[in-house]
Parts: structure tokens; sequence; C-alpha cells
């Protein structure tokens, strides 16, 4: 079977993460996509983070570059950059992550491909766009995070905000620029004519946080960091699990408003009691507290207990989050 964008053929000037990103993306879709790297040693990304042998690649490169070819160009050299005209006459999409101006400082930016190759697809990510007043400036992914809000929401209130561990900052701009692309290259079956199109990192997360910033909508005033709590009024939070891991941990979120999550975990944990419970029978005027209620046991259990630990924990007298009230 073809492959959705079989025979788009992709030049790639792309580095390090949140370029790759989008043009592996379009390479799993079927595109042909040429890697362009410099010389000596291609991208940087093929030494960076986590190789295990300093002979072939690392893992960082090889996760977010399979499916493509790959050259050498030098471009900075008047043969290179002819070579390079050559492969954007015959491209369908141009995608290119380098610094602001270093595209146009080499003879291949927009107005020069669209030049070469009208219907071609010119696709940028930039840290801030290539206008305004931040515009001059780099961007990486922990930049974007805090430039974009999206570290004002990450954490716990009474304490600093936090990087998210996801790389919203350079994979989420690299899916925004995946979906410019495949939408510019729908609009020019129609118009014949390529386009530009730009992604800035800040405007990506910025985007993929939108729905923190409800309540900012509302009351004007930032959105205080809740931890692992949820702002729908369900119970949401962390349990500790027997293990001796790290990440032994399940998370568990009981919507005020639906009994079935609430029934289905005290079936799981062998308290079937806590359904008739009278301080569970309703749902809470206002949304609980996570501290509200714990399924674990009030001491903080130990890596060594036991699977069940908490089939025998109740809440403490003092706490309670309602289940529904709707009919089971």
């Amino acid at each position: 079977m073809s492959k959705a964008l079989d025979g788009i053929r992709v030049i790639d000037f792309t580095h390090d993460q949140a370029g790759p990103a989008c043009t592996q993306m379009l390479a799993w879709l079927g595109a042909d996509v040429i890697k362009i790297e410099r010389p000596p040693h291609g991208d940087r990304a093929r030494r960076l983070w986590y190789s295990d042998r300093p002979d072939i690649d690392s893992y960082f490169f090889l996760l977010l570059n399979s499916n493509k070819r790959s050259t050498v160009i030098d471009l900075k050299t008047d043969e290179g950059k002819e070579i390079a005209r050559r492969l954007v006459r015959e491209a369908d999409v141009v995608a290119e992550n380098l610094g602001p101006g270093v595209m146009d400082r080499l003879g291949l930016g927009y107005e020069a491909v669209k030049a070469l190759n009208p219907r071609a697809i010119y696709a940028s990510v930039k840290g801030f766009g290539s206008f305004g007043p931040y515009s001059g400036f780099k961007c990486f992914e922990m930049i974007a995070q805090a430039t974009s809000g999206g570290m004002s929401v990450t954490g716990y209130a009474d304490r600093p905000p936090v990087v998210t561990g996801v790389n919203v900052g350079d994979a989420g701009t690299g899916m925004h620029l995946t979906i410019a692309i495949l939408a510019a290259l729908v609009q020019r079956q129609q118009t014949g004519r390529g386009q530009l199109v730009e992604v800035a990192m800040q405007e990506a997360v910025l985007n993929i946080t939108r729905v923190k910033f409800t309540p900012t909508l509302s009351n004007g005033r930032p959105l205080e960091r809740m931890g692992n709590r949820s702002a729908s009024g369900a119970y949401a939070d962390l349990v500790h699990c027997a293990g001796a891991g790290p990440n032994d941990y399940v998370y568990l979120m009981l919507p005020p408003d639906n009994a079935e999550p609430f029934d289905a975990m005290v079936e799981i944990i062998g308290r079937e009691d806590l359904k008739a419970d009278a301080r569970f029978s309703t749902p809470p005027a206002a949304p609980s507290p996570v501290a509200a209620f714990r399924v674990a046991p009030s001491s903080t259990p130990s890596r060594s207990s036991p699977t069940r630990t908490c089939a025998s924990a109740a809440p403490s007298s003092t706490s309670s989050i309602p289940r529904a009230a709707a009919s089971r």
C-alpha cells in the first residue's frame, strides 16, 4: 500500500530536535526526506547525548532522524550553495530551523527559494517568529517553556516553576509545523503555488498550554500551580504502590459526578464496603482538595510494602471526597 506522502520530496536543513521531529514525521508518512548536514561530522546531534559508543550515531540522533536520507554539503562554499539550489528546484518542501537570519545569509531564505521553485513549501521554525521584538533571539526547549507560560503552571504552588520532562517546546513545535506543511500541500493543489509556513516555539507551547489559562481568562489572575491535582474538582493524585522503583506510583482520578471510577477502585483494592459509606455517598458542594482522601495508609508506605497494602487502608475520619450520587 502506498503512503500518504509518496512522491513528496523534502529538503531538510534542520538540526537538533524541533525541525527533525517535523521532518521525521513527514518521512514516516512516506515523504522522501533528504537531510543536509554540515562538514566535517554532520548534524551535531550525531554525537550529542546518551551515546554509548563514540564511533556510531547517538540514540538522540537516531530517535529523530529515522527514514531519512542524508548528505553533507558545505553551504559556505559556492559549490555547496549551487548543489543546494539544485536540490531546492526539485523539492516539494524545504524545511529549516537554523538561527535567525542564517538561511538568508546562505542565499537560501524564503524569497530566494521562491524564485527558484514557486511550488515549494518553505517551512521554518523560529524561537519567537521572524518579526517582532524578540525575532533575533535563539530559543531552546526550556526557553520556549519559560516564555510561553508553560513553566508557570508546572510544579507546586509553594515551589518555583518547573520545566516539564516532556519536550513540548521542540517536539511540540515540530508537530505544529508538520500540520502547517500538510495544510500548505493541500492548498497547493488548488493554487499551484507554494508558501511560507512558520511556527514560533513560544507560540507552539502557548497553544499546547492554552487550557491551563482558562481561569485567567475569567478572573485575570495567574493559575496557581497545582502539582498532581486536577482543576476539574476530581480527586486526582499519585498514590504510592508496592515496589522498589522510583516510578512505582499509580495516578488516580475520581470525578465527583461519575460513580463508576470510585466503584471500580474500591473493588480493586478490596474495600467494597466504602460504597455504602455515607461520607462518599454524595458529590461535594465544592471541589475537594487532593489531601481530602488517601487510598494509601496515613503513614507513608515503605517501598517493601505488599502489593495490596491499600486494601486495609481507610480514609481519616476528618477527610472526605464524596462519591457521585448518580445511581449505578
